[in-house]
């Protein structure tokens, strides 16, 4: 049995990536001043973030029912199944239109809801081929990447409020308070949604927290110190030479674990948060 596994670009997979790797990918598309643009085919990392400090009005969109039916025919022309892993259902509204649209495919569509964006959701996607390729069908691949979606964290510190600000997710006063403090928040994705999870005064200290807690998971929640048994990653926005730092210091702390991916994180998130932030993540070992 042929299955295909099929992602979207907040997860980090470029077009060229995914063919390297054998993965689909949809691109999300982008309202940008009244305009429509699709990630990494219409729309490059560079023209996202010279728009963005332009202050163009940007808003996320998500992929029409039309695309993905298209794309789900096109690729059971040659495979058995389909293997669909969109972005976290807890932010965006994709997860739930592919499940609805999975239901006239008779099984041969197994839309994956395992709460994951940007690193976490690449991984997932690498596991499903390794699943693929080891003879477990769709239905069991959709199983066993749900049965781990809480195996997984992101930490993300943000270099400046004004995105936020922007997006309406914090109020006016509170980001002249913290710009004036030269305040870096730590957020974190755990499972459905962004929360807040501390306060930082520089790049530095913020380093220090998501270290701490990613830290903290591995201990408590995976019970591996040495990260010998979790995927660790970095991701970042338009911050390519602090990412490659941050990954550095990373391996001389967690010797034991495999290659540490470097990614931009997905556009729908950039949108939100701006230039300049850095995030660590780390996605449990599938047994």
């Amino acid at each position: 049995m042929k299955v295909a596994i099929i992602t979207d670009s907040n997860s980090g997979i470029t077009q060229e990536e995914g063919k390297q790797l054998g993965i689909r990918i949809v691109p999300m598309p982008f309202m940008i001043n009244g305009e429509e643009y699709l990630e990494d085919i219409t729309l490059t990392q560079q023209e996202f973030y010279a728009k963005l400090g332009e202050g163009s009005d940007i808003s996320t969109s998500q992929p029409s029912p039309e695309s993905i039916m298209a794309l789900w025919d096109e690729v059971l022309e040659e495979y058995d199944e389909i293997v669909h892993i969109p972005m976290s259902s807890g932010l965006s509204g994709s997860c739930q239109t592919a499940m609805m649209l999975a239901e006239d495919y008779d099984g041969k569509v197994e839309v994956v809801n395992n709460q994951r964006i940007s690193v976490t959701q690449r991984q997932s996607a690498l596991d499903a081929k390794e699943l693929a390729a080891k003879g477990m069908c769709a239905a069991e691949i959709k199983e066993k990447l749900e049965a781990v979606k809480f195996d997984s964290s992101i930490y993300i510190t943000l270099d400046t409020l004004k995105y936020l600000k922007k997006g309406g997710r914090i109020t006016p006063a509170a980001a002249a308070l913290g710009t004036l403090l030269r305040l870096k928040p730590v957020l974190t994705v755990q499972g459905e949604k962004l929360d807040a999870f501390a306060k930082a005064r520089t790049m530095k200290q913020a380093k220090s927290i998501m270290v701490a807690a990613i830290t903290k998971d591995l201990e408590e929640r995976f019970g591996d110190r040495t990260g010998k048994n979790v995927h660790l990653a970095v991701a970042h926005t338009d911050n390519q030479e602090e990412a490659d730092e941050f990954a550095k210091e990373l391996r001389e702390l967690f010797p034991a674990t495999g290659e540490i991916v470097i990614a931009p994180l997905s556009l729908s998130v950039s949108c939100h948060i701006g230039p300049g932030s850095l995030a660590v993540a780390c996605s449990k070992v599938i047994e």
